[in-house]
């Protein structure tokens, strides 16, 4: 049915039937990924009109370093995986009925065939366990098949689930790759601090891998997406090994990131928040290391992730770190730094997300980093005062006032430091949580204007 309207002159044609089809095909999902028949009445389907992905859980793609490879036997001369299923654990920052996930072949040597994928409530509820809550066990499909290759260089993302994931709540997912990846080339997020486990054979539908062997690493899994009511939106989490939770406890889940999430959830107004953490140990904001450079993964990490409205950025000690201990090079990181920083919020307020900046922390008596004649700290001091004063960031927190010792302003605080003189422990983590204001994830209009530069 059509009606047809006199508009300035014009005549619009409004194709209603159309418009009502469209409404009641999106519905409900089925378990295996097809959509079915919605049966929801005007209000639900209206209330799903207005849901969007959002991604709930990330891990920042990298190359695996030859130390970070898969356990014999499942590292073999070009050939990683052979007949292998791998089930790894996932933390979720926030919930909903409905669910997709991400996989990641940006660093592969060839295709990444994968056989099939479940996911399960694991054993316990808890992260970093082999085991599963079998009657929770779902089949994950892509275009509606259980098998999907990954092109070299690619991300693919499955079909949506019927799976309802509670925030907070631990995910289990569980691959089997029949050929295996044909390359010791592979992607993966090698500072996990979740044990993921594998085991020869097909054993996806398995209650538990008995006797399987277990690393403290994740592999080809990069994201976890919920579809959620339009309240929720999504916060990335830019960073290094003080963000990827280095000093933190495996399968504990006590990185900054996640005690913020905790304390987020825990309040009403910023429940829906979801913080998501694309940090690595080692990486750089100008130059790649472990991992490629915070500008040039920006659009991977930040602007393609689902339902994202802010970014903080927390990185350029390795930058300060690596560079030469001279007065030359030390300027010329610290100005490089700013101007990369600058170029972040720019390509960010770019596409309406809020971006937030992290003074460095200290890093006094840390062997690497610490030079006797202070260049580096002196670099330092530079890059926060621009931080703390230039006002391009939409708002800053001030992780060196939090995390250093009054005495000795150059080190960290005796208490939170996790004995390498430049990562935090549990309790310093606590603290770096604690210094950020929830006010910052209050969905707001943006002010007029934004964006411009």
């Amino acid at each position: 049915m059509a009606r047809k309207f006199s508009i300035a002159g014009l005549t619009v044609t409004v194709a209603l039937a159309a418009t009502v089809a469209t409404a009641s095909a999106v519905g409900a999902v089925g378990t295996e990924g097809a959509h079915k028949a919605p049966g929801l009445s005007i209000d639900a389907q209206s209330q799903q009109l207005n849901n969007h992905w959002v991604n709930t859980w990330t891990s920042m793609p990298q190359l695996t370093e030859p130390s970070n490879m898969p356990p014999a036997p499942f590292t073999q001369d070009n050939l990683v995986l052979a007949d292998s299923t791998l089930r790894q654990t996932v933390h979720m920052a926030v919930g909903g009925r409905q669910m997709r996930l991400r996989f990641s072949n940006a660093f592969g040597g060839t295709a990444l065939p994968i056989t099939a994928v479940s996911v399960a409530l694991p054993a316990g509820g808890r992260a970093g366990v082999s085991g599963i809550q079998s009657a929770s066990s779902r089949k994950v499909t892509f275009h509606g098949r259980p098998s999907a290759v990954v092109p070299v260089g690619s991300e693919i993302v499955s079909d949506p689930l019927d799976f309802e994931l509670e925030p907070g709540s631990n995910l289990s997912v569980t691959m089997y790759l029949a050929e295996g990846q044909a390359s010791n080339s592979i992607t993966s997020h090698p500072g996990s601090r979740t044990t993921s486990f594998m085991q020869s054979g097909n054993h996806v539908e398995d209650t538990d891998l008995a006797g399987a062997a277990s690393t403290a690493h994740w592999y080809f899994l990069s994201g976890v997406e919920v579809w959620s009511r339009s309240t929720t939106a999504a916060a990335v989490m830019l960073g290094d090994s003080l963000t990827d939770g280095r000093g933190s406890i495996t399968d504990m889940n006590n990185r900054w990131p996640d005690q913020l999430q905790d304390r987020l959830r825990s309040r009403r107004d910023t429940a829906d928040t979801a913080i998501l953490n694309q940090a690595a140990g080692g990486n750089r904001v100008l130059n790649d290391g472990l991992g490629p450079n915070a500008l040039s993964r920006v659009d991977r990490d930040v602007l393609s992730q689902s339902g994202v409205e802010w970014l903080l950025v927390f990185e350029g000690v390795n930058d300060i770190g690596t560079a030469d201990a001279s007065e030359a090079a030390q300027k010329q990181v610290a100005d490089d730094l700013i101007a990369a920083y600058d170029q972040i919020i720019v390509r960010a307020h770019t596409h309406g997300i809020r971006v937030y900046g992290a003074t460095l922390t200290p890093f006094g008596g840390n062997t690497p980093y610490d030079d006797p004649d202070g260049y580096r700290e002196q670099a330092r001091q530079t890059v926060n005062k621009w931080i703390r004063t230039s006002g391009r960031f939409d708002s800053v927190i001030d992780f060196d006032r939090v995390a250093r010792d009054p005495q000795k302003p150059g080190q960290l605080l005796p208490a939170y430091d996790d004995g390498d003189h430049l990562h935090l422990n549990p309790t310093g983590y606590k603290a770096l949580a604690d210094a950020v204001p929830s006010r910052l994830f209050r969905q707001e209009p943006l002010p007029q204007g934004f964006g411009f530069n």
